[in-house]
């Protein structure tokens, strides 16, 4: 019997860890599968026929709010292709209503409910003996045929969850991968319960030994895989797991490998980040959950956290300048309003993490948010991802708002092209939330949202902005948008409001003899760039500054910048 396993992911980069450790089960199990992978960007048609061309018996869908909608379609229209075959569902977003299910989707046999590898492997070996009763399979859902001869959907439940020693490798080559984020997990469970996450379900924390996590991480590095991103739930809850963990790549390491891990900043130690700062720049980052600052609604969500903890251990990660942080928050919480969340906005944006996301509440099925929207006035869409439309406290044209500032956010913050820019910008504007929120207005007004722009037009319209809303600082803004250009791309034309070279062509071949223009760049600035940044004020003696394109920052990808004084062009 054929029996395929089919996954589709939000993007390319991204790669499929539920479906390879399924397969590798399935095979110690004596049960070798095949899968199969796509993106949501796929043509469905395409995702059809790629299927039908590998002409399962069964196959099964890997569920999520990403990607349900288009497995619904594709499903659908390939039971009319395949009539015969067997199309199954698993993952988180089909877990919470297996019964229901079944009974809006007439095209599904069944539905695999939670941890599935045991559970496919079981369901292999049946599909293959007909006497096998599925009745007898956990964590099933199926049309079961009653005594009278109708067929009524029938769920077997829950399924104890494995020891993780007993998942195999799932990466035995990385053929097909090679250009792809590679998923791996130490562990599985949470020890906190909030509750917009489905990972509160399940009680307890399993990890993997770390005889095995060693041996698996040592593959990853010898292999020189770009990045490895752990998908644990909170990496450091045990600090002893952590640390071993830390310390070993820190001593095999390649140069080569990042690792990114999701943390609880709160409960790193002080030995604990010391030991951080040590490790090579790009060796790891680290993802950190703040959500939101006020403690009714940290409370509301059953979370944990010390705020000024947190507070304190961003700036201590920050002050090795070797570590990524991305740090997250969630509009649209229980008890915060428009006001209160754009406070929490300001004080994460004020530890200056590397990328801060802006994301929006989800009210998952299966979550005890879901159970509580009512209670919180919370209103979501009807179709995934599910997403808060609005609450008690926040209307929906305060999402609009939010919407607004996060696509500012991610044009001129996390992209990281305007980094000392937005440095001396913060002396002009007290509130961080508002500068993005007027950098916003300002697109609508001049019809410039929902357009691609180009990268340079993104610096010409920010300058623009600036000459109507602060036009005294219009000429330190060129020269702070022209030093934020060259530190990311050594340009081939200069844009308009960068002044021309004439004045210094000679001085700069006299500085950079025998240098590769694709190497290396030289402007004159009439005044540090640093320093103005870090004081607001742009005055003091003018300094070159040579961008080194061939030393990058593993943080930032920015070019090193090195600034000195020119005696002669000073006049000395």
């Amino acid at each position: 019997m054929k029996v395929l396993l089919a996954a589709v992911n939000a993007k390319y980069i991204h790669s499929n860890l539920a479906v390879y450790s399924l397969c590798a089960y399935a095979a110690s199990q004596g049960e070798p599968i095949e899968y199969v992978e796509y993106t949501i960007n796929h043509q469905e048609e395409d995702i059809l026929a790629g299927i039908y061309q590998k002409n399962p018996e069964v196959i099964a869908f890997s569920c999520y709010i990403w990607n349900i909608a288009v497995i619904d379609r594709v499903a659908r229209e390939l039971k009319k292709v395949l009539p015969e075959c067997q199309i199954w569902y698993g993952g988180p977003e089909v877990s919470y209503n297996p019964l229901e299910q079944l009974r809006k989707k007439p095209f599904l046999s069944g539905v695999m409910v939670g941890e599935g590898e045991k559970t496919l492997a079981e369901l292999v070996k049946a599909w293959k003996l007909p006497e096998q009763r599925l009745e007898e399979i956990k964590g099933i859902a199926f049309f079961k045929r009653m005594e009278d001869g109708r067929e009524e959907p029938y769920y077997t439940g829950i399924r104890e969850p494995l020891p993780l020693d007993s998942i195999p490798f799932p990466y035995k080559d990385l053929e097909g991968l090679e250009n792809r984020i590679i998923y791996y997990e130490s562990s599985r469970g949470c020890p906190y319960s909030c509750s917009y996450c489905l990972s509160s379900i399940e009680k307890g924390i399993r990890f993997r030994s770390m005889g095995l996590v060693k041996k698996e991480l040592a593959f990853f590095i010898e292999k020189e895989v770009p990045q490895v991103k752990f998908i644990d739930r909170t990496f450091n809850c045990r600090s002893s797991h952590a640390m071993e963990i830390w310390n070993f790549i820190k001593e095999h390491d390649r140069g080569k490998t990042n690792f990114h891990f999701e943390i609880s900043a709160d409960l790193l130690k002080e030995e604990e980040i010391s030991f951080l700062n040590t490790l090579r720049p790009g060796l790891v980052q680290l993802e950190i959950g703040v959500q939101s600052i006020w403690q009714a609604t940290i409370q509301a969500i059953n979370r944990v956290m010390d705020l000024d903890r947190l507070k304190w251990a961003v700036r201590r990660i920050k002050e090795g300048k070797n570590i990524h942080q991305h740090l997250d928050l969630i509009a649209g919480l229980p008890y915060e309003g428009l006001e209160d969340f754009k406070k929490s906005f300001d004080f994460v944006y004020r530890l200056e993490p590397e990328q801060l996301q802006l994301g929006f509440l989800k009210v998952l099925k299966g979550s005890k948010m879901e159970r509580e929207a009512e209670e919180y006035g919370i209103v979501y869409q009807s179709e995934p991802p599910f997403e808060v439309l609005k609450t008690k406290w926040l209307p929906y044209d305060g999402i609009l708002a939010l919407k607004k500032v996060e696509k500012m956010l991610e044009v001129y913050y996390n992209s990281g092209q305007f980094e000392m820019s937005l440095q001396f910008l913060k002396h002009f504007y007290p509130s961080p939330y508002g500068f993005f929120e007027e950098l916003g207005s300002y697109y609508e007004k001049n019809g410039l949202d929902g357009i691609n722009h180009k990268r340079v037009r993104r610096y010409e319209i920010l300058l623009d902005f600036i000459e109507e809303q602060h036009p005294d600082i219009l000429e330190p803004m060129k020269e702070f948008l022209t030093y934020d250009l060259y530190l990311r791309e050594n340009l081939k034309s200069r844009p308009a409001f960068m002044k021309d070279t004439g004045s210094y062509r000679e001085a700069l071949r006299r500085l950079l003899p025998k240098r590769s223009a694709r190497d290396m760049h030289g402007e004159w600035f009439p005044f540090s760039i640093e320093e103005a940044a870090r004081t607001g004020e742009p005055k003091g003696k003018g300094q070159w500054v040579l961008f080194n394109y061939q030393k990058r920052n593993p943080l930032n990808h920015q070019a090193e910048a090195v600034s000195f004084c020119d005696e002669e062009k000073e006049g000395k």
